[in-house]
Protein backbone atom coordinates (compact mmCIF):
# COMPACT_ATOMS: atom_id res chain seq x y z
CA UNK A 1 0.00 0.00 0.00
CA UNK A 2 1.16 3.14 -0.54
CA UNK A 3 1.59 6.73 1.48
CA UNK A 4 0.44 9.57 1.28
CA UNK A 5 3.51 12.06 0.39
CA UNK A 6 0.84 15.22 1.36
CA UNK A 7 2.34 14.16 4.94
CA UNK A 8 5.52 14.65 3.85
CA UNK A 9 5.83 18.55 2.69
CA UNK A 10 8.68 17.91 0.82
CA UNK A 11 7.80 15.02 -1.47
CA UNK A 12 4.41 16.69 -2.41
CA UNK A 13 6.02 18.50 -5.33
CA UNK A 14 9.81 16.50 -5.56
CA UNK A 15 11.36 15.70 -9.04
CA UNK A 16 11.42 12.16 -8.74
CA UNK A 17 13.66 9.65 -11.34
CA UNK A 18 11.50 6.64 -11.16
CA UNK A 19 13.93 3.39 -11.45
CA UNK A 20 12.93 1.37 -14.81
CA UNK A 21 12.43 -1.82 -12.92
CA UNK A 22 11.30 -2.75 -9.49
CA UNK A 23 12.78 -0.08 -7.65
CA UNK A 24 14.62 -1.93 -4.70
CA UNK A 25 16.85 1.38 -3.94
CA UNK A 26 16.73 4.91 -3.74
CA UNK A 27 19.25 7.90 -4.14
CA UNK A 28 17.75 11.18 -2.35
CA UNK A 29 19.84 14.11 -3.76
CA UNK A 30 19.38 17.76 -2.21
CA UNK A 31 20.63 20.63 -4.67
CA UNK A 32 22.35 23.50 -3.73
CA UNK A 33 21.53 27.40 -2.09
CA UNK A 34 19.29 29.40 -4.46
CA UNK A 35 18.46 26.15 -6.74
CA UNK A 36 16.11 23.47 -7.61
CA UNK A 37 16.12 20.19 -7.53
CA UNK A 38 15.07 19.94 -11.79
CA UNK A 39 18.47 20.20 -12.99
CA UNK A 40 20.02 17.36 -10.75
CA UNK A 41 17.44 15.39 -11.59
CA UNK A 42 18.42 15.72 -15.21
CA UNK A 43 21.98 15.05 -14.32
CA UNK A 44 21.03 11.72 -11.88
CA UNK A 45 19.53 10.65 -14.87
CA UNK A 46 22.16 10.46 -16.96
CA UNK A 47 24.44 8.22 -14.39
CA UNK A 48 20.62 5.72 -13.33
CA UNK A 49 20.70 2.29 -12.15
CA UNK A 50 17.66 0.50 -13.33
CA UNK A 51 16.90 -0.55 -9.96
CA UNK A 52 17.41 2.79 -8.46
CA UNK A 53 14.80 6.15 -8.45
CA UNK A 54 16.26 9.60 -7.67
CA UNK A 55 14.21 11.98 -5.57
CA UNK A 56 14.89 15.63 -6.31
CA UNK A 57 13.44 17.91 -3.44
CA UNK A 58 13.09 21.48 -3.83
CA UNK A 59 14.43 23.20 -0.82
CA UNK A 60 11.72 26.31 0.58
CA UNK A 61 12.08 29.76 0.05
CA UNK A 62 13.41 31.73 3.15
CA UNK A 63 15.33 34.92 3.81
CA UNK A 64 19.25 34.18 3.59
CA UNK A 65 21.34 36.30 5.68
CA UNK A 66 23.97 35.95 3.56
CA UNK A 67 22.68 36.57 0.35
CA UNK A 68 20.10 39.63 1.97
CA UNK A 69 17.41 37.80 0.12
CA UNK A 70 14.78 35.59 -0.02
CA UNK A 71 15.82 32.00 -1.92
CA UNK A 72 15.42 28.02 -1.96
CA UNK A 73 17.21 27.08 0.89
CA UNK A 74 17.68 24.49 3.31
CA UNK A 75 18.85 27.04 6.20
CA UNK A 76 19.84 30.10 6.41
CA UNK A 77 23.49 30.87 5.72
CA UNK A 78 25.42 33.51 7.54
CA UNK A 79 29.05 33.25 6.08
CA UNK A 80 30.94 30.56 4.28
CA UNK A 81 33.69 30.38 6.83
CA UNK A 82 34.73 27.54 9.29
CA UNK A 83 33.95 30.31 11.87
CA UNK A 84 30.86 31.68 10.57
CA UNK A 85 27.97 31.53 12.93
CA UNK A 86 25.49 28.74 11.63
CA UNK A 87 21.76 28.36 12.20
CA UNK A 88 21.15 25.46 14.18
CA UNK A 89 17.59 25.46 14.49
CA UNK A 90 17.31 25.54 11.04
CA UNK A 91 19.82 22.86 10.22
CA UNK A 92 18.13 20.49 12.68
CA UNK A 93 14.65 20.97 11.54
CA UNK A 94 15.67 20.82 7.32
CA UNK A 95 17.55 17.43 8.42
CA UNK A 96 14.16 16.38 10.29
CA UNK A 97 12.41 16.86 6.89
CA UNK A 98 14.32 15.04 5.05
CA UNK A 99 14.44 12.48 7.75
CA UNK A 100 10.83 12.60 7.02
CA UNK A 101 11.31 11.24 3.10
CA UNK A 102 13.65 8.41 4.27
CA UNK A 103 11.08 7.45 6.77
CA UNK A 104 8.77 7.39 3.80
CA UNK A 105 10.03 5.25 1.61
CA UNK A 106 11.27 2.40 4.36
CA UNK A 107 7.17 2.68 5.00
CA UNK A 108 6.81 1.97 1.17
CA UNK A 109 9.15 -0.70 0.81
CA UNK A 110 12.69 0.57 0.39
CA UNK A 111 14.18 0.32 3.69
CA UNK A 112 16.84 2.92 5.10
CA UNK A 113 20.01 0.78 4.37
CA UNK A 114 19.05 0.55 0.80
CA UNK A 115 19.18 4.88 0.29
CA UNK A 116 21.66 6.91 -0.03
CA UNK A 117 21.51 10.60 0.26
CA UNK A 118 23.42 13.14 -1.03
CA UNK A 119 23.56 16.75 -2.16
CA UNK A 120 25.64 19.87 -3.57
CA UNK A 121 27.02 22.68 -1.83
CA UNK A 122 24.07 23.19 0.86
CA UNK A 123 22.71 20.14 -0.12
CA UNK A 124 25.75 18.36 0.77
CA UNK A 125 25.93 19.79 3.59
CA UNK A 126 22.68 18.83 4.70
CA UNK A 127 23.02 15.50 3.73
CA UNK A 128 26.39 15.18 5.89
CA UNK A 129 24.58 16.35 8.78
CA UNK A 130 21.40 14.57 8.32
CA UNK A 131 22.87 10.97 7.52
CA UNK A 132 25.23 11.51 10.76
CA UNK A 133 22.30 12.38 13.17
CA UNK A 134 19.96 9.48 11.64
CA UNK A 135 19.22 6.83 13.57
CA UNK A 136 19.28 4.62 10.65
CA UNK A 137 21.72 2.72 9.32
CA UNK A 138 21.97 4.29 5.63
CA UNK A 139 23.98 3.18 2.26
CA UNK A 140 25.92 5.89 2.24
CA UNK A 141 26.54 9.67 1.51
CA UNK A 142 27.20 11.28 -1.38
CA UNK A 143 29.05 15.32 -0.29
CA UNK A 144 29.40 17.20 -3.66
CA UNK A 145 31.44 20.74 -3.11
CA UNK A 146 30.54 20.88 0.73
CA UNK A 147 31.13 21.14 4.55
CA UNK A 148 29.97 18.94 7.63
CA UNK A 149 27.73 22.17 9.64
CA UNK A 150 27.45 22.12 13.23
CA UNK A 151 30.67 20.10 13.26
CA UNK A 152 32.12 21.29 16.74
CA UNK A 153 28.78 19.19 18.20
CA UNK A 154 30.35 15.70 16.59
CA UNK A 155 31.33 13.10 17.37
CA UNK A 156 29.39 13.25 20.18
CA UNK A 157 26.10 14.42 18.09
CA UNK A 158 26.47 11.30 15.95
CA UNK A 159 23.39 9.32 16.16
CA UNK A 160 23.86 7.06 12.94
CA UNK A 161 26.40 3.66 12.44
CA UNK A 162 30.20 4.13 11.93
CA UNK A 163 30.19 2.04 9.31
CA UNK A 164 28.89 4.87 6.87
CA UNK A 165 30.51 4.85 3.18
CA UNK A 166 30.88 8.51 2.30
CA UNK A 167 31.87 9.74 -0.99
CA UNK A 168 33.41 13.30 -0.79
CA UNK A 169 34.12 15.40 -3.84
CA UNK A 170 35.61 18.74 -4.48
CA UNK A 171 36.57 21.03 -7.14
CA UNK A 172 40.29 22.18 -6.65
CA UNK A 173 39.30 25.76 -7.90
CA UNK A 174 36.06 26.28 -6.53
CA UNK A 175 35.88 29.66 -5.26
CA UNK A 176 32.55 29.14 -3.14
CA UNK A 177 33.82 26.36 -0.78
CA UNK A 178 37.36 26.43 -0.90
CA UNK A 179 38.71 22.79 -1.45
CA UNK A 180 40.19 23.33 2.04
CA UNK A 181 37.25 23.56 3.84
CA UNK A 182 36.53 20.38 2.03
CA UNK A 183 39.69 18.78 3.10
CA UNK A 184 39.14 19.95 6.78
CA UNK A 185 35.72 18.33 6.27
CA UNK A 186 36.96 14.79 5.47
CA UNK A 187 39.44 15.19 8.51
CA UNK A 188 36.56 15.47 11.20
CA UNK A 189 34.79 12.98 9.43
CA UNK A 190 37.60 10.46 9.82
CA UNK A 191 37.46 11.17 13.44
CA UNK A 192 33.36 10.13 13.42
CA UNK A 193 33.01 7.25 11.33
CA UNK A 194 35.38 4.16 9.72
CA UNK A 195 37.82 6.36 8.19
CA UNK A 196 38.54 3.78 5.84
CA UNK A 197 35.08 4.19 4.30
CA UNK A 198 35.54 7.79 3.21
CA UNK A 199 36.86 9.34 0.08
CA UNK A 200 38.04 12.39 -0.80
CA UNK A 201 38.36 13.10 -4.65
CA UNK A 202 39.39 16.65 -5.81
CA UNK A 203 39.48 17.73 -9.76
CA UNK A 204 42.07 20.37 -10.70
CA UNK A 205 40.60 23.24 -12.90
CA UNK A 206 37.24 22.72 -11.52
CA UNK A 207 35.07 25.51 -9.53
CA UNK A 208 31.86 25.22 -7.29
CA UNK A 209 30.21 22.73 -10.08
CA UNK A 210 30.37 19.08 -11.00
CA UNK A 211 31.88 17.46 -14.09
CA UNK A 212 31.65 14.20 -15.81
CA UNK A 213 34.05 12.74 -14.25
CA UNK A 214 32.93 12.96 -10.91
CA UNK A 215 29.49 11.97 -11.99
CA UNK A 216 31.07 8.95 -12.94
CA UNK A 217 32.82 8.62 -9.90
CA UNK A 218 29.18 8.93 -8.12
CA UNK A 219 27.62 6.15 -9.97
CA UNK A 220 30.37 4.03 -9.26
CA UNK A 221 29.61 5.02 -5.67
CA UNK A 222 25.72 4.04 -6.27
CA UNK A 223 26.28 0.76 -7.81
CA UNK A 224 28.85 -0.48 -5.04
CA UNK A 225 26.38 0.37 -1.98
CA UNK A 226 23.37 0.03 -4.20
CA UNK A 227 23.82 -3.22 -5.62
CA UNK A 228 20.66 -5.06 -7.90
CA UNK A 229 19.16 -7.09 -4.91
Amino acid sequence: MCGNNMSVPLLTEAETVSATEKETAAVIFLHGLGDSGHGWAECLRGIQLPHVKFICPHAPRIPVTLCRNMMPAWFDLMGLTPESPEDESGIKKAAENIKAIIEHEAKNGIPPHRIILGGFSQGGALSLYTALTCQHQLAGVVALSCWLPLHSSFPLGSGGSKNLPILQCHGEMDDMIPMQFGAMTAAKLKSIVNPHLITFNTYPGLSHCSCPQEMATVKEFVEKYLPRI
